[in-house]
């Protein structure tokens, strides 16, 4: 593990470099998928069905590589050289579907060429993911003391890399892809990629020092062959429990880059009144980013000032608050669903609706996303950290494949009944979550 550094209000420099680099990431994978359905059933001329069970799988995969890409940075690689190979393999990804997207389409769709590319360039970028993903979070936690109170507010201030580079990328890519041609959405996606590894090689040694350096069997502190103790146990136990409950949050949450999508795409009224002009579909993706950004600082320093009175609450009650959020936020896509239904497929709501689901929504992933990767880096054991971080991202999986294969009905069913469904469920997980809260905290022994 990197050296702790000393418990003041900064953070260490090498935060704010994997910051840059995850923002760069983060442009390249969201730019792609603000443009990823809507490529498939306007350039590969998908149905619905099969957009949403591509999206759903290929969402979920990106989220299971991660597993493998964690075992053999803990055992092999380390997190440092991961994060490099992921990064390159990723950008290759996004070229293929560039050049996928000018290799020919017709009535019945793109030419096997231009869908065997596709599909390659799909490929690519899950296996790159598993190795960048859970890595380059790992590294942020070992540049931190386990028990350092600034360690949720730098997970909160990366999560802003995250959404600065989600915040930009459908207004971008979306813009060229949908306005210009897919090629150049995809493109400039990879070009991201690359800014992100020119970052990352320029600036890791100066300001990373050690930190991910070595694989977790080899960092300080770590036993290969030592039994788990009833502690580590316990506290395992905790992030295999919670990733379930993240389930149910992010399968609602990633209807953005499907349903929420083609909601915004076929019923959200997007005329600017002054211009008279449609803006893009995808630039509703950039909503939510958008929001992080702005309220993530607040959140960050939320945290700290609330530790230091001691009144911060442990992180299975700031999860309870990020699913009732994300509750509500579904909530008002019921309301918005039941007035298309009532006005006929033709109708065309105010985007005020969808800006309503995103807000509700953001305020809930502040609550659950960033927390959840501080939580994991302090509950897991240093031989474990990548592996665990692997672990806790097949939740993604999970949520992602069911979330796509669901979007997939969004247009065989009434628009309120789609939506209360992920209502039901999240609000469910609410509750039961609510009731082992108590339970949690002890198994987390301290940690908090």
């Amino acid at each position: 593990m990197a050296q702790p550094v000393a418990k003041t209000n900064g953070h260490p420099p090498g935060l704010y470099l994997l910051f840059g680099v995850e923002m760069w990431e983060r442009f390249s994978y969201y730019g792609m998928r603000a443009i990823l359905v809507l490529f498939m059933t306007k350039y590969l001329l998908f149905n619905t069905e099969k957009a949403g069970s591509i999206y759903g799988w290929y969402t979920g995969l990106v989220y299971m590589t991660p597993l493998i890409g964690g075992y053999l940075a803990d055992r092999y690689l380390g997190q440092r050289k991961s994060i490099f190979i992921g990064g390159l393999i990723m950008a290759i990804g996004e070229f293929c579907l560039a050049v996928a997207a000018v290799s020919g389409a017709g009535d019945a769709g793109a030419t096997f060429a231009g869908q065997t590319l596709f599909y390659l360039g799909l490929c690519f970028l899950i296996i790159g993911n598993g190795f960048f993903k859970p890595n380059i979070s790992t590294t942020v936690g070992q540049l931190y003391e386990q028990n350092d109170p600034r360690r949720d507010g730098a997970f909160t201030i990366f999560y802003m890399g995250i959404n600065l580079g989600a915040l930009f990328s459908p207004l971008i890519c979306g813009t060229l892809g949908e306005r210009i041609g897919w090629q150049y959405g995809f493109a400039a996606a990879g070009v991201g990629m690359l800014a992100g590894l020119g970052m990352y090689l320029l600036g890791g040694k100066k300001y990373l020092g050690d930190a991910g350096m070595k694989p977790g069997y080899q960092a300080k502190g770590a036993a290969e062959h030592a039994p788990l103790t009833t502690e580590e146990k316990h506290r395992i136990a905790v992030i295999f429990i919670m990733a379930f409950f993240v389930i149910f949050f992010w399968a609602s949450f990633e209807q953005a880059g499907s349903s929420l999508t083609l909601f915004a795409d076929k019923s959200t009224n997007r005329m600017l009144p002054l211009i008279n002009w449609e803006f893009p579909a995808s630039w509703f993706q950039s909503v939510n980013p958008f929001l992080i950004f702005v309220l993530a600082p607040l959140f960050s320093s939320m945290w700290i000032r609330l530790a230091k009175a001691g009144r911060e609450p442990s992180t299975p009650v700031k999860f309870v608050f990020g699913l009732s959020m994300l509750t509500l936020g579904m909530v008002v896509m019921l309301f918005a669903g039941a007035l298309v239904d009532k006005g006929g497929p033709e109708t065309k709501v105010t985007y005020l609706w969808l800006v309503g689901c995103y807000v509700m929504c953001t305020l809930g992933e502040l609550c659950l996303s960033p927390v959840g990767l501080s939580m994991v880096t302090k509950l897991a054991p240093v031989r474990f950290a990548s592996l665990l971080m692997g672990t806790w991202f097949l939740s993604n999986f999970a949520a992602n494949l069911v979330g796509g294969l669901f979007a997939g009905r969004y247009d065989t069913m009434a628009k309120a009944t789609f939506f209360m469904i992920p209502v039901a469920t999240a609000g469910g997980a609410t509750i039961i979550l609510l009731f082992l809260v108590k339970t949690l905290k002890k198994w987390m022994h301290g940690i908090h």
